[in-house]
């Protein structure tokens, strides 16, 4: 009975994503290093050079991109033939959270591992995701069930690796590597993120948390670099007020490195 289950919910979810042209996980060693960020600007990045985007949020303690992207008071609905449909962000992204599934934003989510895995099987059968050409999933940070449940569900999946430049998060880092080797994700590459810090004043650029990890890292591990992410603080700023960084501040180095990353990664269909 429990092959016959496990069969149906894999046919189940194959059926729903055969319009999914590319699925990738943005993963972290560790918390703090601007996953989220990063997930949620490429995915505006992307859509905005007109290809269809899909935003998965599957930190189901944390959701956080519903705040981010400012539609955190919007609500899934449900269409005449019992699906779901996602939170439109603009024409080409959509959004799909726990934090839209929550009575009150500040309840906590207490679950084990089985019924985290059952929310993200739905996520991934129910929601009504149409044609995308990238459906980017924001994972919480580790290798806990979250992405496990994940990469288990949708085996053809990718992976982007976010970690910023100091040792700790590098070491961190080498895990998420293993994890996604180990279940045969492809790596699409590593960005680092919060690398170098250009002061308002002098103009001097400060490497607050070092700099090049990221870079030595992907080196030493034959992954490909995908690029650096400048610290700003408007970044953080855009986030606290849910507004689209990379639509307001087209031309801030973070919002270039953004683009151009998110160039590279469409050119790895």
């Amino acid at each position: 009975m429990q092959n016959t289950g496990a069969g149906s919910r894999t046919e189940a979810i194959k059926k729903n994503l055969r319009d999914v042209t590319n699925i990738v996980m943005v993963i972290s060693g560790k918390g703090g290093v601007g996953k989220s960020t990063i997930a949620s600007n490429l995915a505006i990045a992307l859509a905005g050079n007109g290809q269809k985007i899909g935003l998965l949020d599957i930190d189901i303690h944390g959701p956080n991109l519903p705040k981010m992207l400012g539609v955190e008071k919007e609500r899934m609905q449900s269409t005449n033939e019992n699906r779901i449909e996602p939170v439109r962000i603009s024409d080409n992204l959509k959004l799909v959270s726990m934090a839209f599934l929550l009575p009150e934003e500040n309840q906590a989510v207490i679950w084990r591992g089985p019924l985290k895995m059952k929310v993200i099987q739905q996520f991934l059968s129910d929601i009504q995701w149409g044609k995308l050409d990238w459906l980017i999933v924001d994972s919480p940070p580790g290798t806990g069930d979250e992405p496990l449940s994940m990469a288990q569900l949708v085996p053809a999946s990718s992976a982007i690796i976010v970690t910023t430049p100091q040792e700790i998060s590098i070491l961190d880092v080498k895990k998420s590597i293993d994890f996604a080797r180990k279940l045969n994700l492809r790596l699409l590459g590593i960005v680092e993120n919060m690398s170098g810090f250009r002061c308002p004043h002098c103009g001097k650029e400060i490497p607050l948390f070092k700099e090049g990890g990221g870079k030595k890292l992907a080196q030493d591990m034959e992954i490909p670099f995908l690029g650096v992410i400048p610290i700003d603080p408007e970044i953080v700023k855009a986030a606290d007020k849910g507004l689209l960084y990379v639509k307001i501040f087209p031309d801030s180095p973070a919002t270039k490195a953004l683009k151009e990353i998110a160039n590279k990664i469409s050119k790895k269909k």
